[in-house]
């Protein structure tokens, strides 16, 4: 079982930045691919980021040369880095943990990005 709590969201101008956390507990962290997830009002939640437990990247094309995903094993955390942050970064963004047939979900935070 695997804990995952979100923060670091908000309310932040177009070309601005943010910087999502996500902290786990209950298991061993280092095992998991972690991701970043968004879901914006009336869409499908889409993928953004995720990093594999081997540190392999992998990102959504919309984010390229923007965001960057990170992870501290030894804080059993995964970052989001968001800069240059548009009008349609603004969503719901999620974290998950998968290993093999198994994935958990964080509760969320959200990004608004307004002028």
């Amino acid at each position: 079982q695997v804990q995952l709590v979100e923060s670091g969201g908000g309310l932040v101008q177009p070309g601005g930045s943010l910087r999502l956390s996500c902290a786990a507990s209950g298991s061993i962290f280092r095992n998991y691919n972690m991701g970043w997830y968004r879901q914006a009002p009336g869409k499908q939640r889409e993928l953004v980021a995720t990093i594999s437990r081997g540190g392999f990247l992998n990102y959504v094309d919309s984010v390229k040369g923007r965001f960057t995903i990170s992870r501290d094993n030894a804080k059993n955390t995964v970052y989001l880095q968001m800069n240059s942050l548009k009008p349609e970064d603004t969503a719901v963004y999620y974290c998950n943990a998968a290993w093999g047939v198994v994935d958990y979900w964080g509760q969320g935070t959200q990004v608004t990005v307004s002028s």
